[in-house]
């Protein structure tokens, strides 16, 4: 592929994708749609354009189908790596319409414009989404690529409905597509509203430190450098038509999370161990909050040879130590 397209590409995951494949693969022409809403930054991506010559920005929005005819035209767009998409389920309770317009609509908008631009058989369409499409687990096991989709928050629902529009274009038009599934991103240049950011913020700001219910709940936890790794071993080399799970084995109770986190930023800080405990704050349990999510990746190991590599706790470092540096209070 030559010409790769890349929505999203202005936010935390995104501007991390876009920056690996400008810079790891000179031979790929890079156009990066974004809608610059307030969760993307071309701050995220520093002076890429203008040092890079494979890399073209547009401001736009994926919903904007002739926009989308134009760029596949002019750029002779052979293949897409679909990242935007509204992500944070806090909102999506508030605004489930929204999600559906941005996460269902503009997929298929993406996908009509693929189909038409592409002969039968052509191309590469990569959807990224989340693992909250399988909705929860109990204690114990982990989805595959098999688990039933069960979402439970407008945002997981919207995502569904997006990986069902991708898997339905390959097997009723021909269109090459792909979908992964990932657990929980984390690591530098996040929007605050998730949780990580979030709490490093809020400690070192000396605010309170939100966790809901009584922070029970299980999440998994990857490096958003290993993500990229693996969004490149399925773009590559992933089969057509197929599914893959990606995740860090990095399982921890929010509320174990929170305390690791005031640890390191106490830290890094310079303050008193323990000193921001007392700003642990357990509020009202989100509507639909699922207990636990966990990814078996043995299928993209074994079949793409990925794997994670960043040690939580070295992660965790490093995303506080760009925190505390670059946090705007």
């Amino acid at each position: 592929m030559s010409n790769i397209l890349i929505t999203g590409g202005a936010g935390f995951i995104g501007s991390h994708v876009v920056r690996h494949f400008v810079e790891k693969y000179p031979e790929h022409n890079v156009v990066n749609l974004d809608k610059l809403t307030y969760a993307g930054s071309l701050d995220n991506l520093g002076d890429l354009e203008g040092r890079s010559k494979n890399y073209t920005f547009i401001k736009g929005d994926i919903c904007d189908a002739a926009l989308l005819a134009r760029i596949f035209a002019t750029n002779d767009i052979d293949a897409v790596i679909h990242l935007a998409a509204e992500s944070h389920v806090d909102r999506s309770i508030g605004a489930p319409t929204l999600f559906a317009s941005t996460n269902v609509m503009g997929t298929l908008a993406l996908l009509d414009t693929a189909r038409a631009h592409w002969s039968k058989g052509q191309g590469r369409f990569y959807q990224i989404s989340t693992d909250e499409v399988y909705g929860a687990l109990g204690r114990r096991g982990f989805f595959t690529e098999k688990s039933r989709y069960d979402p439970h928050s407008p945002y997981a629902a919207s995502k569904a409905a997006a990986d069902h529009f991708v898997r339905a274009y390959h097997d009723t038009y021909g269109v090459p597509t792909l979908v992964s599934n990932c657990t929980n991103n984390y690591g530098p240049g996040q929007y605050p509203e998730k949780l990580i950011p979030l709490i490093i913020s809020n400690i070192v700001a000396g605010k309170p430190l939100p966790v809901y219910g009584d922070g029970t709940n299980v999440r998994d936890w990857i490096w958003v450098g290993d993500h990229v790794e693996a969004i490149d071993a399925i773009f590559h080399r992933g089969v057509a038509g197929e599914t893959y799970l990606a995740g860090g084995g990095n399982e921890l109770r929010n509320i174990d999370l929170v305390r690791t986190l005031i640890h390191l930023t106490d830290k890094a800080l310079g303050r008193k161990e323990g000193a921001s405990e007392g700003l642990i704050t357990f509020v009202k349990d989100r509507a639909g909050h699922d207990f636990r999510y966990a990814a078996d990746i043995s299928k993209i190991e074994r079949t793409l040879g990925w794997k994670p590599k960043v040690d939580f706790e070295e992660g965790l470092r490093r995303t506080v130590e760009w925190y505390t540096k670059n946090i705007k209070l």
